[in-house]
């Protein structure tokens, strides 16, 4: 059976899903058609219905919950991994006026925009490689950063204001669920059981095998440095990756309100 799979080109994705759409691992006969997309597409594309299995911003859970599970494996959550809300410097973070870049209407990021700087409304979404070109060009006053540009945004001269990831642990104690993997709820409970089953074998295998994806992972992603990549994959997926946990569950329950309902 073949079954359409979207996710993110960024390193935590592809690391944990070469060993599944690469043949390392048994998929006990499934196939998978990998398609790859930013993560306010791929949050747009479960809104519409798309891809039966898809990576999308925890935000966007509410919107989809009756028609998406999310699985026990595959989330990135955590505690100081953040979206970074960064500036050229010298702006007060207090003014309501401020010209703010997110990555997206539906992620996370816009979403504890919301929670920790409330009075910050003047939000315009941009595609989260762009931002921080975008603000050190002026196009901006401040602007959240999320994937790799959190490693790199010191070089392009931009200063720290705020690590969302920080402010969450601070209102809640609890680790922040950023993104996570959903099935569709079309699909037999067995098979979501399967696919589930499947994600934290890849995930394994990853963590034992971790040179086995390098190329896989390389060839999809934004920035190219060794170092830049490790620092990625390493943060955003640990013990929470391979199964959420009750604490993990707690986490993306509080952050969009829902139930246990929601998980497979």
């Amino acid at each position: 059976m073949k079954l359409d799979l979207s996710i993110s080109p960024c390193p935590n994705d592809t690391f944990m899903f070469d060993a599944l759409v690469n043949g390392r691992i048994d998929t006990e006969g499934l196939e998978f058609n990998l398609s790859f997309a930013d993560i306010e597409q791929l949050n747009k594309g479960v809104v519409e219905g798309g891809a039966a299995i898809s990576k999308i911003s925890c935000a966007v859970l509410p919107l989809i919950a009756d028609r998406y599970a999310v699985l026990d494996s595959g989330s990135a959550l955590g505690r100081g991994n953040g979206p970074l809300l960064v500036s050229m410097g010298g702006v007060d973070i207090s003014d309501p006026s401020l010209k703010i870049a997110v990555p997206g209407k539906h992620t996370t990021a816009n979403l504890l925009m919301d929670r920790v700087f409330p009075h910050l409304k003047n939000k315009i979404p941009l595609l989260f490689s762009e931002i921080a070109s975008a603000i050190a060009a002026g196009r901006y006053d401040a602007g959240v950063l999320i994937h790799e540009g959190r490693f790199t945004y010191a070089e392009k001269g931009l200063s720290l204001e705020a690590d969302l990831g920080v402010e969450w642990d601070r209102l809640t104690g609890l680790p922040l669920p950023l993104g996570a993997i959903v099935v569709s709820r079309e699909l037999p409970e067995e098979m979501r059981k399967k696919v589930e089953r499947l994600l934290q074998k890849s995930i394994e295998y990853a963590f034992a095998n971790p040179d086995e994806g390098a190329g896989f992972v390389r060839s999809h992603a934004q920035e190219l440095s060794e170092e830049v990549l490790k620092n990625h994959i390493y943060m955003f997926v640990n013990d929470y990756s391979l199964s959420l946990g009750d604490e993990g569950r707690a986490a993306v329950m509080s952050l969009t309100g829902l139930d246990n309902k929601i998980f497979v």
